[in-house]
């Protein structure tokens, strides 16, 4: 079974979500929890999320793929803004329990200036908190692009951060583009690139995708998506992607520049491949 999606707007309720996702071909979505560019939730409303949980088992949909906002930087020198943030990802988790069983996905952080390793502490730090009361979700670590002081960036940072967490309940989230962006020859090299991955931090850690081309040459540490097949990753990377044996049963969440239209084509072109 191939899972695939797009990002969605949560804005008229998770079971609104769900129908929307049936309608454009998708069997999984992501959405933001709260306000990307901000720190602001919808107020939580019981009925709908149980409404969704029912429509998710009767469709088969598989694992959902929620994301934190941008701005939640764990590893910021601010302490301040850094204790807010923490906050906030303590939220989230306990918000997604009304949705249980599905995945959080987030960009671990940027840190400013303080180095790797004490950023690496602040993340796993928080993590650490916001996983204690033991929800049922899983979190997962978005592999990042490496621009500035993004932490991700290196699958050995990934690594890091859920060493000092410590619990089965941390993941990762491989974005196609930021990968590329990175430095991981994905294009020429995928099995090898997964192949350093699970040598690094274990396949079994590899919790879902993000499909997304990139405006950007190899190695290029920019972070700027673009649709599928028309960037520098091209078409033929995401046919491999979508039938490796070692991915099947993933989401994959399309993250590219569209709207619903644009989304629809898109699933069903990675479904004819």
């Amino acid at each position: 079974m191939r899972y695939l999606g797009c990002h969605l707007s949560a804005s008229n309720g998770n079971l609104a979500m769900v129908k929307t996702a049936e309608s454009i071909g998708a069997n999984t979505f992501a959405f933001f929890t709260r306000n990307p560019r901000g720190s602001r939730a919808k107020k939580e409303d019981p009925a709908d999320c149980g409404a969704a949980v029912a429509a998710l088992k009767e469709k088969n949909f598989g694992k959902l793929v929620a994301h934190g906002a941008y701005t939640m930087n764990l590893c910021t020198a601010d302490a301040e803004a850094r204790d807010f943030a923490c906050q906030v990802l303590c939220d989230d988790l306990r918000r997604m329990a009304a949705l249980p069983g599905q995945y959080y996905n987030f960009h671990p952080g940027s840190h400013v200036g303080q180095g790797v390793e004490a950023g690496i502490e602040f993340i796993a730090a928080a993590l650490k908190k916001a996983l204690e009361p033991g929800y049922p979700v899983t979190v997962l670590l978005e592999t990042m692009a490496g621009k500035g002081s993004e932490i991700g960036g290196r699958f050995e940072e990934l690594k890091a951060i859920i060493d000092a967490v410590g619990s089965d309940n941390v993941g990762v989230c491989l974005d196609t583009c930021h990968v590329y962006d990175a430095g991981y020859d994905i294009v020429q090299d995928l099995n090898g690139v997964l192949a350093e991955f699970d040598r690094v931090v274990g396949l079994d850690r590899l919790c879902a995708l993000h499909l997304n081309d990139s405006k950007n040459p190899f190695a290029s540490h920019k972070d700027r998506h673009e649709c599928i097949g028309r960037g520098s990753l091209g078409l033929e990377i995401f046919r491999a992607i979508v039938n490796h044996p070692s991915l099947a049963g993933k989401p994959m969440i399309l993250e590219t520049p569209n709207e619903l239209p644009g989304y629809k084509q898109e699933i069903e072109l990675l479904r004819g491949l």
